[in-house]
């Protein structure tokens, strides 16, 4: 898989015309697959992992069709899992969640202008939140088996692997480059580096916890090189967003899976932490060396003469102001959804779409907004509560809460991952050797 993703990296930079037809021939590859197995081993979750990890090199390199296809994949594939399989009878909040969403449609239908463009203006606002609403429903209560959730997570980090391989091959050194302090385009082949910190903020999370989970040395020494390398470029972006989700992501783990281990791991455990921190230090050290110093002034919030600026948030902070405005004016059914983008000319004479999807669902859902994040906050935090099985669960929700604050869902990256912290992972091996007990 490792060697198989190297090379599409690299022949997509040789080749740019091949990131369609390989896209095509995965998706057609996965569709193959899911119908003929009847997804029995939730081959449409790993269909959807891959192109949510994918979503953002395949938009980068020209592949997609149009810009939301990634949304509209994932949810076709969770769409045909859930008609082999089902969904559980416990999903009711999810169902509410999504019906929540369209009286936000009806309202643009009056607010948005004629002049607009309203199917993208409402594709663009709406597919993320369906597709969360489509991954929840998939994976809500829904049992995995441990080896089959590591299967997700792989084909989750393979794309984003070929996309780090494509980058390296892009611009392989910043020594002859210019450094854009506000986000790095040289180091991102032109291309967002918010998302492109984004989904290698969560490569390097997937890796490091291989670290901790996989205990195989040969495995361990490839992924302490992969870690280096997806941390450098991650850093390099300069989007800080990516990289500090990533560190939180990572800590959020740490708590519940340190807490898990029994006394005989837990110094294998403690020397492993110790090797991870001194992988990010010695990946910071040569970052600041690439980048004359530069990448200290970014996250110290200066600008390239070193002074301190006075907006840390480049901005954000304006835009939720906005948003916070239009709720409070329209309280009850909200703006409308991608009305936003609209209301942000009228009143700062700017259009910029919202780095911000809880401020969104306030401003363009109105009340139903907040009924709709209560949801989307309390329901996974009883489930967890009621089954603590999940190592990854507070780390995934980190992830969907910090990507959602700083890059909104113009990806489908959050909010797959946020289906994934609803996966009860089952463990046969634990409740193998608990039968034989109870046996004997």
């Amino acid at each position: 898989m490792l060697l198989l993703h190297f090379g599409f990296g690299f022949a997509i930079y040789l080749f740019p015309g091949f990131s369609k037809l390989i896209l095509l021939g995965i998706m057609a590859a996965f569709l193959f697959v899911i119908i003929d197995r009847k997804n029995k081993g939730n081959e449409a979750l790993m269909a959807a992992a891959y192109i949510a990890g994918g979503e953002v090199f395949f938009r980068q390199t020209g592949a997609l069709f149009f810009y939301e296809t990634g949304k509209y994949a994932v949810i076709v594939y969770l769409l045909i899992g859930m008609f082999f399989k089902g969904a559980s009878s416990k999903t009711t909040p999810y169902w509410l969640y999504l019906l929540i969403l369209f009286p936000g449609v009806v309202v643009a239908s009056y607010t948005i202008s004629y002049d607009a463009e309203f199917r993208k203006l409402i594709a663009f606002n709406i597919t993320g939140p369906v597709c969360l609403g489509v991954s929840a429903l998939y994976c809500y209560y829904k049992k995995i088996k441990k080896e089959d959730f590591q299967r997700v997570l792989l084909m989750l980090l393979m794309p984003i692997v070929a996309q780090m391989v494509y980058l390296y091959f892009y611009t392989p050194s910043m020594d002859e480059v210019r450094i854009s302090l506000s986000g790095n385009y040289a180091a991102t082949g032109g291309f967002g580096p918010n998302q492109i910190s984004t989904v290698f903020g969560l490569g390097c999370f997937l890796i490091c916890t291989r670290l901790f989970t996989i205990r195989n040395q040969k495995v361990n020494m490839i992924d302490i090189g992969l870690l280096m390398l997806m941390g450098y470029r991650a850093v390099i972006t300069f989007s800080r967003g990516g990289v500090l989700t990533a560190i939180i992501c990572i800590i959020s783990f740490l708590i519940f899976f340190y807490y898990k281990q029994d006394a005989k791991r837990i110094e294998g455990t403690n020397f492993r932490i110790i090797g991870m921190v001194s992988i990010f230090a010695l990946v910071w050290f040569f970052s600041s060396l690439e980048t004359g110093g530069l990448i200290g002034n970014r996250y110290t919030n200066r600008n390239a003469a070193g002074q301190l600026k006075e907006d840390i948030t480049t901005g954000r902070v304006e835009l939720i102001e906005t948003e916070l405005t239009a709720f409070y004016r329209n309280p009850v059914i909200g703006i409308g959804v991608g009305k936003g983008r609209e209301y942000r000319e009228e009143n700062l004479g700017i259009e910029i779409n919202t780095h911000n999807e809880i401020s969104r669902l306030l401003s363009e859902h109105g009340f139903l907004g907040i009924v709709a994040l209560c949801i989307l906050i309390f329901v996974p935090l009883v489930f967890w509560f009621k089954f603590q099985n999940n190592f990854y669960f507070l780390a995934f929700v980190a992830f969907w809460f910090m990507t959602i604050n700083h890059s909104a869902m113009r990806i489908a990256l959050p909010a797959f991952v946020y289906g994934l912290a609803l996966l009860y992972i089952v463990d046969e091996k634990k409740n193998t050797v608990h039968r034989k007990r109870l046996a004997g």
